[in-house]
């Protein structure tokens, strides 16, 4: 046999690996609650994932991919989101190409960077556009959706067997290649199941065996979920079955309703056991963490406006109790309002994970609150490498800030001891409370010494505070200026808090090296602590009292 020369890496990859011992379970990547938080663990460690996502393209060539890991470098990236492609995958029904794959695991494993697979499958932003081409073009065999006019759409229908049966083939042998593969370097930590799924330009598939399901009755073990948990359903499926006196027997239209949201509703439960089918499929071979991404709305849009049926929090039940083996639902975001949609994704039963935002000048401080004040398990900006200067991004300053922080972090959420601020114009004020203290944080132009703060806009400043003593904290982040006061109301009448001292510095293979002393002008002579708008540091704090 004659084999190219480009390929033996790759084939001395797998024969490698391939007899190499698998892990036990236990020692694969796992989210396992800890304390106050949900954790991604790897090789036994809580791994905050300082990540990044590719835009769809990059990972389709390893020559294109070779100029990227350097700005990923750059940035302090330890996590890639990366596509694997259906039609790449599976040119040909039931024959597998994983040369592609293998091939960035391979410059991953260079890089030491783990890496996070998108399965775009049957759907990515609610189409079909990776199917392979034996899918695309049989539509009897691989029927789409129809919208409301009995059109077919570029989506494959979830009320199809075969389309089902050919998915799950494809993404089951993707787990067995990783489990043969990867098995005992994990670099492989995460999956995602499809891409942004929803139902567009209607709020649901009206193909004649999805009009059929609509009239067979809503599932016995739905409806009996609801019945258990009618107190706090989602607000949606809450006004929808009330609409109808919460009826618990009948066709769809009869137990919700005959409306849009009745509609979403529908959609999502075909979705999720579809998607369920899947997971569970994959998790059977090689049981990696898994999540879903959601494309978000917005107030006043319709479903099919957007992507209907997606795992949303105005549906989450529907996709909690039909998509069980996902562990996470996961907000991407490209509109201003974060705070709103995260306290929304962060349930106690959902870990925050935000696997796609956009990659603007905001992402380094959105980083930092988002795993000091929701205890999220990774952050991730899509297109990261779209910079052509990765080192001046403001994320390549946060990352630099995490990695130092890193297991401090991650004691931190476990023990609460951690949280976190994002400042604008508009919102230019928190205040965090953390054992005996509460600290009010102010953006750093509240205090008028900069021209820009006349502006109508100002840059969106951000950090967090650890505890690390009784008296002693950590502070991270940018554009900052923090005060202090007793946490209790009784004991602020009577007591002041004082700056003990404040020394930059930073971490060095996880040991503290002080910079400057800063009790001097930097603290306006021990009125507060700040970091300046456009700096990035760490401070370490030690505070005390006097009447």
């Amino acid at each position: 046999m004659r084999f190219s020369l480009t390929f033996l890496p790759v084939l001395l990859l797998i024969c490698g690996l391939a007899s190499t011992p698998g892990a036990q379970a236990n020692d694969l990547p796992r989210l396992t609650r800890s304390g106050q938080a949900t954790q991604l663990m790897v090789d036994g460690k809580p791994y905050l994932m300082r990540a990044g996502e590719l835009g769809n393209s990059s990972a389709s060539s390893l020559e294109y991919m070779k100029p990227i890991w350097p700005k990923l470098d750059a940035m302090h990236l330890n996590a890639l989101l990366t596509p694997v492609y259906w039609d790449l995958l599976e040119p040909r029904e039931g024959e597998f190409d994983f040369s592609l794959l293998d091939g960035m695991i391979q410059q991953a494993r260079e890089h030491h960077i783990k890496l996070v697979l998108l399965w775009f499958g049957s759907w990515k932003n609610s189409m079909s556009a990776y199917a392979p081409s034996w899918v695309k073009r049989d539509q009897v065999r691989f029927p789409r959706v129809k919208n409301r006019e009995g059109i077919s759409q570029e989506i494959l229908s979830p009320f199809s067997a075969n389309n089902l049966a050919a998915d799950m083939a494809a993404y089951t042998a993707l787990l067995k290649h990783l489990k043969q593969t990867d098995s005992s370097q994990h670099t492989v930590i995460m999956l995602q199941v499809e891409n942004e799924i929803g139902m567009l330009p209607d709020a649901r598939d009206y193909s004649p065996a999805a009009n059929a399901a609509m009239q067979q009755n809503v599932p016995t073990p739905l409806i009996s979920y609801m019945q258990q948990h009618k107190a706090n359903l989602a607000p949606a499926i809450a006004k929808a079955w009330k609409s109808s006196q919460y009826k618990t027997r009948g066709d769809w239209n009869h137990v919700f309703g005959k409306s849009l949201a009745t509609d979403e509703i529908f959609a999502a439960w075909f979705f999720a056991r579809y998607v369920e089918k899947i997971a569970a499929a994959g998790k059977t071979i090689y049981p990696l963490p898994t999540y879903l991404n959601a494309a978000l709305n917005r107030i006043g849009v319709a479903p099919g406006d957007y992507p209907s049926g997606g795992p949303l929090p105005h549906i989450m039940d529907i996709w909690k109790f039909g998509a069980p083996t996902i562990d996470m639902l996961s907000p991407d975001f490209y509109n201003p309002r974060f705070i709103h949609w995260n306290d929304l994704f962060s349930p106690a039963d959902n870990p925050l994970f935000i696997p796609e935002i956009r990659f603007d000048e905001n992402v380094g401080s959105k980083a930092l609150f988002a795993l000091s004040h929701y205890k999220a398990i990774g952050f991730s900006p899509f297109s990261i490498e779209s910079t052509e200067q990765p080192e001046n991004e403001s994320l390549a300053h946060s990352y630099k800030l995490i990695h130092q922080l890193g297991s401090l972090i991650t004691d931190a959420q476990a023990s609460g001891k951690i949280d976190g601020v994002l400042l604008d114009k508009a919102h230019p004020e928190q205040q965090v409370t953390l054992g005996k203290y509460t600290f009010t944080i102010k953006h750093d132009y509240t205090l008028g010494w900069s021209p820009e703060a006349k502006h109508d806009i100002w840059p969106e400043s951000g950090g967090l505070i650890i505890q690390t003593g009784e008296d002693e904290f950590l502070v991270a982040g940018t554009g900052l200026v923090v005060t202090f006061a007793m946490r209790d109301s009784a004991a602020a009448k009577a007591t002041r808090v004082g700056i003990d001292s404040i020394y930059e510095g930073e971490f060095v293979d996880g040991k503290w090296q002080p910079g400057r002393s800063m009790n001097g002008d930097q603290s306006h002579q021990g009125r507060h602590l700040r970091i300046a708008t456009g700096d990035w540091g760490i401070q370490k704090l030690k505070l005390y009292q006097y009447q």
